[in-house]
C-alpha cells in the first residue's frame, strides 16, 4: 500500500514491476525499476539486503530466500554513492536520494515491524516509512500534492 504521491516517483518503471501484488524490494533494485535512479543505490541495497537476510533468519520462509538471490544477481548502477555525509544507515534511520526529472530527493526511511514471535502473522506486518531530508524535498513534495489534487478533482 502507499499513499497517492508515490505513483509520480515511479515514473518510467516497468508496468510489469507494478503489477500487483508489487514487492517494494523487487521494484527498488531491479534494473528496470527505481535501481537506476537510487542515487545512493549501494547504501540503500545494503540495508535492504540485511532487512531480508534478518526476516529469512527469524522466519525460514524459502520464498524469501529466493527473493534475496534474485536481488543479490540484479546489477548495481555504476554511477552510485556509497555513503550520505549527513545521514549514516543506523538501522534506524536510512538515506533514500532518488532522481526525480531534473531533481534529487532525499528522504530518510524508518521501519516499523508489528507483532511478536508468538505470532507469525504480525510478525510478517512491516511498514516503511519516507519523510524528507531538506527543504527542497519537502517544497517538492507539497508541489506534488497540490496538482496530484488538482488531477483528483
Amino acid at each position: 500500500m502507499s499513499n497517492r504521491l508515490v505513483a509520480p516517483l515511479l515514473a518510467g518503471v516497468a508496468p510489469s514491476l507494478l503489477t500487483p501484488p508489487v514487492n517494494v524490494l523487487r521494484l527498488s533494485l531491479h534494473p528496470d525499476g527505481l535501481a537506476p535512479r537510487i542515487l545512493n543505490h549501494a547504501q540503500w541495497r545494503e540495508h535492504l539486503m540485511q532487512r531480508l537476510a534478518r526476516q529469512i533468519e527469524v522466519s525460514g520462509d524459502p520464498q524469501l530466500a529466493a527473493l534475496l538471490v534474485e536481488l543479490r544477481e540484479y546489477p548495481q548502477p555504476a554511477a552510485t554513492q556509497t555513503h550520505d555525509d549527513e545521514f549514516e544507515v543506523t538501522g534506524v534511520i536510512v538515506p533514500f536520494q532518488l532522481a526525480v526529472g531534473d531533481a534529487t530527493l532525499a528522504f530518510f526511511s524508518t521501519t516499523t515491524i508489528f507483532g511478536s514471535p508468538v505470532d507469525v502473522t504480525l510478525a510478517e506486518i512491516a511498514i516503511e516509512s519516507f519523510f524528507p531530508a531538506d527543504d527542497a524535498t519537502m517544497r517538492a513534495l507539497e508541489e506534488m500534492a497540490v496538482s496530484a489534487h488538482k488531477t483528483e478533482s
